[in-house]
């Protein structure tokens, strides 16, 4: 499951450099002797090519910069695949300084997998929902002004187990989380520890502000124009236990608002038979398609073996940036033979939340469907394309994938945020989305790998800022 969709055309990418480099430089040289709240759908694609021209010289750029860290910084293991359960929030922490955060904040955890043995005909029933709305306005006497991070400090475990009971929270109309600063302090007053994004690697969900671990929230203009599905901020293989995400800026012409929806509602309005289906069957999602057609003008002899070539290059290039437990596959999507997609494996859809063991619709489909994404508003170009398929990489049937849209669309709620409002999320049970837009917008969100004392031995192996400085600089 990915991070924020965008982050798959990070991977593209890298995919397409490593093709470049291997093929282009070399050729080059032996030649020369001397990118409720849903849109409804559409009858035709709204896919345009707008950022495709990321440019071979880019590309092999990147995969270059990619080769170049893996050798200052091997990898000695794939990520480990531990459980690692939330900190109780009543964890008493000693008070923090505002120290810089550049450079100092941990990995993103591994995503903790409960997923065997759930009865689909026997879920637990719902009992509260998100979100829950705290209003700033309507706290009179208790809240007055100059004292919000006292009042949210002491307020602490009784909203960590608010948002356990409802999976989101929404905080409107505060003063002091209109500034990244003021921000940090509302997260640090409930004893929230930032960590990396899941695929920070990626680039293209740049550090709006280093120091206060702090990323910007999918607001390039490039973008403004495709809708966000609903996803958890996840991978196979990492998770953010939690999320804040904050506005401090609406988009300037309309349009921007977040969307979330409870996986645990989702589950619940499921029709059972589609959801059995889909359990059982699992998923895979690709990340990237890589059209190497010229493989097909090569001579029988050569054909195998540079398809070969290049499917271990790139897998050796690309997949130790990103940790996504990725597969490359030819011809997956039954499109082109050599379209080359990377995928991750087999995963359920479902997953029983780390805490409360809530069965939670825990899967990244409504954003990363191809058939999805065909209908509705999508500037991705075709190399960062995304697909779902069933865990034997089959299609998905698209009675199914459409009830599955219906379900998550049913449950969608909308946020307008305002300046200075925060959502802040359990990234295992509540999935997040964002409308299209128009003008300027900014809107950014820290994820926290736990609540009050920092997770153990989270720092070995993290990923550096240089990839994702670089990809978000050249290809975004």
């Amino acid at each position: 499951m990915s991070s924020d969709s965008f982050s798959r055309v990070g991977v593209a990418g890298l995919v397409a450099g490593a093709a470049a480099t291997a093929f282009v430089g070399p050729a080059l040289s032996r030649s020369a002797p001397s990118t409720g709240a849903a849109p409804a759908f559409r009858g035709t694609s709204q896919s345009t090519a707008s950022g495709v021209s990321f440019g071979t010289a880019a590309l092999g750029t990147a995969t270059l910069a990619a080769v170049a860290t893996s050798a200052r910084k091997q990898r000695t293991s794939r990520a480990a695949k531990v459980v690692r359960q939330q900190a109780p929030p009543s964890t008493a922490v000693a008070e923090r300084k505002k120290e810089d955060l550049t450079g100092a904040l941990p990995d993103c955890p591994a995503t903790i997998w409960n997923a065997e043995d759930i009865d689909i005909k026997k879920l637990p029933p719902v009992k509260q929902t998100a979100p829950l709305i705290i209003d700033a306005a309507e706290l009179g006497d208790e809240l007055k002004k100059g004292t919000e991070k006292q009042w949210v400090a002491a307020q602490k475990d009784k909203i960590m187990a608010q948002l356990q009971d409802h999976g989101a929270i929404w905080f409107r109309n505060f003063e002091t989380t209109k500034q990244p600063d003021g921000f940090r302090e509302f997260y640090e007053a409930l004893q929230l520890n930032p960590c990396l994004d899941p695929i920070h690697t990626s680039g293209l969900r740049a550090m709006e502000e280093k120091k206060h671990a702090v990323y910007e929230a999918v607001n390039k203009p490039s973008l403004a124009g495709h809708f966000v599905g609903l996803h958890n901020e996840s991978t196979f293989v990492k998770t953010a236990t939690y999320g804040a995400f904050v506005c401090f800026k609406q988009a300037s012409e309309g349009g921007g608002e977040f969307l979330i929806a409870d996986g645990a509602k989702i589950l619940e309005d499921m029709d059972p038979a589609v959801l059995e289906r889909i359990y059982t069957n699992k998923v895979r999602i690709s990340v990237s398609n890589l059209d190497l057609n010229f493989l097909g003008s090569l001579p029988d002899g050569m054909k195998e073996s540079a398809s070969d070539f290049l499917q271990d290059l790139i897998f050796k290039v690309v997949a130790p940036k990103f940790d996504m437990d990725l597969e490359m596959v030819y011809g997956a999507d039954q499109s082109n033979p050599y379209r080359l997609q990377a995928i991750e494996h087999a995963q359920s859809p479902i997953n029983k939340h780390p805490v409360t063991g809530q069965p939670v619709w825990f899967c990244n489909l409504h954003n990363h469907s191809r058939y999805l994404r065909d209908r509705r508003p999508c500037t991705v170009p075709e190399v960062g394309m995304t697909d779902v398929y069933s865990g034997d990489l089959s299609a998905i049937p698209y009675d199914d994938v459409r009830h599955i849209n219906e379900v998550c669309e049913k449950n969608i709620k909308v946020m307008a945020m305002k300046e200075g409002d925060v959502v802040l999320l359990d990234n295992y049970r509540v999935l997040h989305g964002r409308n299209t837009f128009k003008g300027d917008r900014k809107h950014a969100v820290t994820w926290f790998e736990s609540c009050g004392e920092p997770l153990a031995n989270n720092q070995k192996q993290k990923p550096d800022d240089f990839m994702n400085e670089l990809i978000n600089k050249t290809l975004v």
